[in-house]
């Protein structure tokens, strides 16, 4: 397809996180820990000493990146940055949202399922209108 984003396919994508520190430990023994070359890895703990502009520089080198395809982030640190959270529409590293230990999950402040939730919406409305 024409215009659609892609995932590169010479090595693996990987995946990215922002979160507590038991979060990104326990994706860490799963494997989805990564250092390159420049020692820059795919994932930030987030503790009470880490600043917005922390997290706010994670997101945007996360998804920027070309070899990210995913992107989890806590949902209480997601709020922190919300605003950037929330203007983020590209395909390609998707932001998931996740529960941490702490802090249950809320669907309310979740972007993608409010998005998921408009777009049905406005679907049930135009095939009503048919």
């Amino acid at each position: 397809m024409a215009g659609r984003p892609s995932i590169p396919t010479n090595s693996s994508a990987l995946i990215a996180i922002i979160a507590d520190e038991d979060t990104v430990t326990g994706f860490l023994l799963a494997g989805v820990g990564n250092v390159d070359i420049r020692k820059k890895t795919n994932y930030l703990i987030v503790d009470n000493k880490t600043t917005v502009k922390q997290i706010e520089d994670a997101f945007k080198e996360f998804t920027a990146r070309e070899d990210i395809a995913i992107v989890l982030i806590s949902q209480y640190v997601a709020n922190m940055i919300r605003f950037l959270v929330d203007s983020y529409n590209k395909p390609v590293p998707a932001i998931l949202e996740i529960p941490s230990k702490d802090h249950p999950y809320d669907p309310a402040h979740d972007s993608v399922l409010s998005r998921v939730k408009y777009l049905f919406s406005s679907e049930s409305v135009a095939s009503d209108r048919r």
